[in-house]
């Protein structure tokens, strides 16, 4: 019996520790990171930030996002980004809620 709960608080302890990794609280950027997987502007993020945020956008896509981007000029409308290669109606739907697309008007 002892050595049954010293082995299930020794998982109970790993599994906390995963939750809330140490170096995560003590991380400048945890804030943005948090942000970043609520909503994220398509025309200001950088590529590591595309990719953390938008689910089924990996960081090489995200790389190609940026780069449309840089030789087009800003998106207009959350439906533009269906003219980066790879990118659908599908992709969009599933992260339609946390695409912001701001302009500098």
């Amino acid at each position: 019996m002892k050595r049954t709960s010293c082995l299930l608080a020794l998982l109970v302890a790993a599994l906390v520790s995963l939750q809330s990794p140490a170096w995560a609280q003590n991380d400048p950027r945890q804030a943005e990171v948090e942000e970043a997987r609520t909503q994220v502007d398509i025309n200001t993020a950088d590529a590591e930030t595309l990719a953390m945020a938008l689910d089924g956008i990996g960081l090489a896509k995200a790389r190609e996002i940026v780069a449309f981007r840089e030789q087009n000029g800003e998106f207009k409308t959350i439906e533009d980004l269906e003219q980066v290669r790879g990118i659908g109606p599908a992709t969009i739907a599933r992260n339609r809620e946390r695409i912001v697309v701001s302009t500098r008007e």
